[in-house]
């Protein structure tokens, strides 16, 4: 059993309770709070959630000025010999407020800044560390992703973010990999895995076994609805949680959006979640239904979920356009 700091688990887990009949209920949900550390651009300040693992956790809301696009988690592992980073965060005032904080916890260098996928919000700080000359890895499908992206990444971040937007330009991963990169620092062996497909093209895990937590990045949700890309496919999210994430036997999960908290929790708002939007498009599919009348399924089950207003419909749509010809 891993050692673990409870006072700070305290602090950093509002367990989401319940989980009947596919509902998810939510005691952590931050979507009303415009900003929880106004000394700082962080929307948070940083927990510790394990011995060695600590995190910043983002708003569930929507990037917005007030929360400086710090709308995921931006977390950072420190090994004993040396800091690992996970996120970069959506622009580099983002990175440079996590690296104060870091400071504050430990006099050990950052070596290693992980990127969980190919989002804005994973990766528009990287410039940030790079320019230290610190290495940024990433699955070489993020890359992709990214690179492609990124121009439109930059400039929609400026236009919320404004000057805290002001020094950040796009820059990539230093280091690639496809299925795994393993890491041995200090007091810890940690695996970056890429399980297979999920949310966005290149998600990936990082898991120490030692202190049983996975910081699982955007294939797990919560207190946010999981957003479903038009590139999303939804039957191998369900492949990749049930065969290859839940099976690592993970005790505490930090996931891409929300608080940390336990596989049973993000199980009922992720793998629950798409499990039920595609029986409900799967009867309506069935019943002869169109695409209009698709977006307007009952998902009222998860209404309570941040971004729902935002993300409902359209993961509706999407769900019935990826089932339609299976």
């Amino acid at each position: 059993m891993p050692r673990i700091i409870l006072t700070a688990l305290t602090r950093a887990i509002p367990l989401v309770i319940g989980a009947v009949s596919g509902a998810v209920s939510s005691a952590g949900a931050t979507e009303g709070i415009a900003d929880k550390y106004p000394q700082s651009v962080l929307y948070n300040k940083p927990v510790q959630v394990t011995q060695h693992v600590f995190s910043a956790i983002g708003a569930t809301a929507p990037p917005t000025y007030e929360n400086a696009g710090h709308n995921n988690n931006l977390s950072f592992i420190v090994t004993g010999d040396g800091v690992i980073v996970v996120n970069s965060g959506a622009n580099v005032a983002l990175s440079r407020a996590l690296h104060d904080e870091i400071k504050t916890v430990t006099d050990q260098p950052v070596r290693l800044v992980i990127n969980e996928n190919g989002q804005g919000h994973a990766m528009l700080g990287n410039k940030y560390w790079v320019d230290q000359g610190i290495d940024v890895l990433a699955h070489v499908d993020a890359a992709h992703e990214f690179e492609d992206r990124s121009f439109q990444a930059v400039e929609g971040m400026k236009r919320y973010a404004r000057e805290n937007g002001a020094d950040t330009e796009a820059a990539l991963p230093t280091i690639t990999f496809e299925d795994s990169y393993a890491i041995d620092m200090g007091d810890l062996h940690i695996d970056v895995l890429h399980l297979g497909p999920a949310h966005s093209p290149g998600d990936i895990s990082v898991w120490i076994a030692q202190e049983g937590i996975v910081i699982a990045g955007d294939i797990a949700f919560h207190e946010r609805m999981p957003p479903i890309f038009s590139d999303t496919c939804t039957s191998c999210w369900i492949e990749t949680w049930d065969t290859k994430f839940e099976p690592l036997g993970a005790s505490y999960v930090i996931p891409g959006h929300g608080h940390p908290t336990t596989m049973d929790v993000v199980r009922a708002g992720t793998e629950g979640y798409l499990t039920y939007l595609r029986g409900k498009i799967g009867a309506h599919l069935e019943d002869g239904g169109t695409l209009d009348d698709a977006y307007y399924v009952d998902q009222s089950p998860y209404a309570n979920l941040d971004t729902y207003e935002e993300l409902a419909t359209k993961n509706a749509g999407v769900v019935y356009t990826e089932m339609e010809f299976e």
